[in-house]
Order: structure tokens, then sequence, then C-alpha cells
């Protein structure tokens, strides 16, 4: 493991950190609203840092980043960033401890949305729009950002590009992986200003449509409103967030290729197709069970059974109804939608579509081999040979994720969480959903959680975010062998 180059490219990840910090200390100097000196203060300790490990390293020139090395930058990357990423909260002191504002961190950069805050309107509007921003700097990933913007380094991206992206195949889009990177950004940096300005016309402020825009396109659901969308009671803001909720729980590559001139592309893809059809017919089995039961109405129950069912199957976490007093059936749908998660290359967490498609293939074709023994079959995705080792490594990834599930959620309710809440906590932070059941519900939060188990919980958000494998690889003895 070569460190210098490794610090070198983590010094630089928190330079540019702390210049982004210039953003809400803008918004804080606006509203005169009190937080612009813990900004200042976050944005001064964090750039000097980055700068100062990028200095003391610097040097040591580099061609390629091997993959252990890739795996390390992007693991210590993300802890970093949700440990500076933090100080805008802790400085400002409204936050009752340095876990409490890097839980909130660390929940903004891996777009989990869950928060420890009782009072969401209370807090200054500057730290509001740093805890939005964070989680659209994290939702296509910040290693991403860096490799797109700074091919000075002169190292090679794609270790890093295949560490970062959430999804079993990356989509490389170009020869090479910075104008991928930069591909990514663009498309993404496009649907979210159309956001912004079909927010706009629904009756939001240019700040509100700011701030739920960058919560939306990563799918992380934080909101400026203690109610969250349900706080703006129309109809119409919550079509357009439903849109954009699907658009960002679909694979990027496919955006690009819509972009391009090929219409069909959505279409084509059949992770894509799947993903739509999982979204049609649990809204329908929701809609049935809350009309008449919770809504009179039937457009009145579509309305709330579709944005929770996105909300929740994208991973973004946005609520418009208390989805607990809604019949058992519905909770247990949401509850469904918490592990299979969005496409993969999306914003989305999860297990992720097309590792659930993958999984019944599998299970089909072995299923197929008990009758037809001699039969030599494979596992195909849109008529192409899934290889051996990407099979493989999805049924690694789900055993490892229920592993992880079970072991967390067994720890949880042994620090005296009760069993519905130690459950649905890990379900939703492992899978980077934000609101869950029990005392951690939609109109509830994460706050009154014991120390130890938010820093389980902790855990579990970075452990999601980075697919399981860049996180759990670290503790293997191997990894840190000649």
């Amino acid at each position: 493991m070569r460190w210098r180059p490794i610090f070198n490219i983590l010094g630089l990840l928190l330079f540019f950190l702390g210049l982004s910090m210039i953003l809400p200390l803008a918004v804080a100097l606006w509203y005169r609203d009190g937080s612009a000196t813990a900004i200042l203060n976050a944005m001064v300790a964090t750039t000097a840092a980055g700068l100062g490990i990028h200095l003391g390293v610097r040097g040591h020139h580099m061609e390629t980043i091997h993959h252990r090395e890739g795996m390390a930058i992007v693991a210590l990357g993300w802890t970093l960033v949700g440990l500076f990423g933090a100080l805008p909260f802790f400085f400002d002191q409204g936050f009752h401890s340095f876990t409490d504002a890097f839980f909130e961190s660390v929940s903004g950069f891996t777009t989990t949305g869950s928060s420890i805050l009782n009072d969401i309107e209370s807090v200054p509007r500057g730290l509001l729009f740093w805890r939005s921003f964070i989680q659209w700097l994290g939702g296509m990933g910040i290693i991403v950002l860096s490799v797109a913007i700074l091919p000075f380094l002169g190292v090679g991206g794609m270790q890093l590009y295949k560490a970062e992206v959430p999804s079993p195949v990356p989509d490389k889009l170009k020869p090479r992986i910075r104008d991928t990177a930069m591909i990514m950004w663009k498309v993404y940096g496009l649907i979210s200003a159309a956001e912004v300005v079909f927010l706009l016309l629904g009756g939001m402020s240019l700040y509100d449509a700011l701030c739920h825009t960058f919560t939306t396109m990563p799918t992380g659901g934080f909101s400026t409103r203690n109610a969250s969308v349900a706080a703006y009671g129309s109809a119409y803001i919550d079509g357009i967030i439903t849109f954009f909720m699907l658009l960002a729980g679909v694979n990027f590559s496919l955006h690009y290729q819509f972009l391009r001139g090929r219409p069909l592309a959505f279409w084509r893809d059949p992770e894509c197709r799947f993903f739509l059809a999982a979204v049609t017919l649990l809204t329908l089995a929701v809609t049935w069970d809350i009309w008449r039961t919770v809504y009179a109405g039937l457009g009145e129950a579509l309305r709330y059974g579709l944005f929770q069912v996105v909300s929740i199957l994208t991973t973004t976490g946005y609520v418009t109804a208390d989805y607990e007093q809604w019949p058992a059936m519905s909770q247990l749908i949401l509850l469904v939608c918490m592990f299979v998660g969005a496409s993969a290359g999306s914003t989305g967490g999860g297990m992720k579509c097309l590792r659930i498609m993958l999984y019944f293939k599998y299970c089909y074709r072995e299923l197929f081999s008990l009758v037809h023994p001699h039969a030599v079959t494979h596992v195909k995705i849109a008529g192409k040979r899934v290889p051996d080792k990407v099979m493989r490594a999805v049924m690694g990834f789900l055993a490892l994720y229920l592993g992880i599930f079970v072991v967390a959620s067994i720890l949880l309710a042994g620090l005296g969480v009760d069993f519905t809440t130690s459950f649905a906590a890990v379900a939703a932070t492992l899978g980077n959903i934000g609101p869950g059941f029990g005392t951690i519900g939609p109109v509830e939060n994460f706050a009154h959680l014991p120390l130890p188990g938010k820093w389980l919980l902790i855990w579990c958000m970075l452990v999601g975010r980075l697919e399981i494998f860049t996180i759990i690889i670290l503790l293997v003895p191997e990894f840190w062998r000649k």
C-alpha cells in the first residue's frame, strides 16, 4: 500500500470540500442567520487540513492507482468528508455533541437522510443549505467528481470509479474515465436545474427549490421543513418530486443515451423495465390497500401511495404521510422496498434492481438444472451472458448485505432499542433510505438512540453507500499484506 499518493488525493479532496463551503457561507451572509462564523471556521479548518496534507506528501507522482489503493482512497475519503463536513454543524453549537454532527454529516454525504434534528425549521438557513448540498455532492459521488475535475493529479481514475460507482458493472461511457465522470455530472446537473425550475413554478421559494432539488436528485430526502414534503400540501409539488425521484432512480447512463437522441434507451434496458414495473405493481397494491381504509378517494390514495412507494424504493426518504398509520400490508410493502432499492448506476441505495434480477435468474437456472441436469445454461441479461465473476460478486453482496443487517440489528437491540426500531433503523441506514418504523418512523428521528447505536448506524450508512465490499475489504487481513 503506497500511502503518499493516497494522502495526496485525500488532501486535495478535503481542500475542494472546504472551498465548496463558500456556497452555504454566502447563504448564511444573505439571510444573516448567525451561522456564517461557524461555516467560515469550518471552511478554514477544512481547506487548511487538505492543503497541509497535500503539501506534506506532494512530489510523489504516479501514473496508476492500483485496485487496493483505489478502495482505500474511497473508504478513507468518505470517512474524512463526513468528519470535516460535520464541522459547520459542530461549530454552530446547535448539535448536542460531535457524534450528532457527524451522524448528520454522514447521513448527508451518503444520501441516507436519517436525521437527529428535532426541529429542522429552527436550524439556520446556511446550515440547512449545507445539509442539503452535501447530499447533492454525495449523490453522484465525491470521488467521481474528483476524477472529473482533477485531471492534473496524473493518476488513473478507473480504480476510484470502480470503487465508487454504485453498480455491479460500472458504465464506462467514454474511453477516458475522466470524460465518463464529467458526462455523469453534466447529466446530473442538467436534470437538477430542470427540477429547480419546475419547483419554482409550483410556488416554492428559490431557497426551498434548491434545497429540495439537492436532496431529490441524490435520492437523499433531507427537507427544510419538519413535515418534509407534506408541509407544502401541494399535489403539483408531490408530482414533480415523484417524477424526479423516478429519474434519479434510473441508471444515469440511460439519461445520457436519451439526451443523445435514443428515446427507447429506457425501454430497451431490462433493469429499467423491472424498476418501473416494480413501481407500478407496488403502487397499485398500496393504493388498493389504503383506498377507503385511509383515504376516501381513489385519486388521493393513488397520490400518496405513489409518492411513498417511489420515495422508499428509490431510497429518497421524503414523506407526505405517516405511513405507520397505514394498514399492515402497505407497511410491509414499504419495508420490502427498503431492501430492493433503485437501479444500478443511479443515485439510489438498497440492494439494487439489477442484483435482484440476477438473483431471480440464478434461482430459476438452478431449478431448471434440477429438471434438466445435463443442460448447459447461463444467466443472461438482455440476451448477453453474465460473467461468472459478476454472479459471484452479486451472490456475495447479497449474503454480506443480509449478514450485516442481521448482526447490526442484534447489536442495536442489545443496546436497549426495541425490536421494530432496531430492525427498521438498520434497514433504513444500510439501504440509505432515511426514515423507518417504530421510534424512527416518518414523524420521528434518530436523536433518542444511544450513543453507541448512532456510531453503529454511521458505519451502516457508509457500508451501504459504498456497496459493502469497499468497507468490508478493509477488515480482511490479506488486504493489507503484499
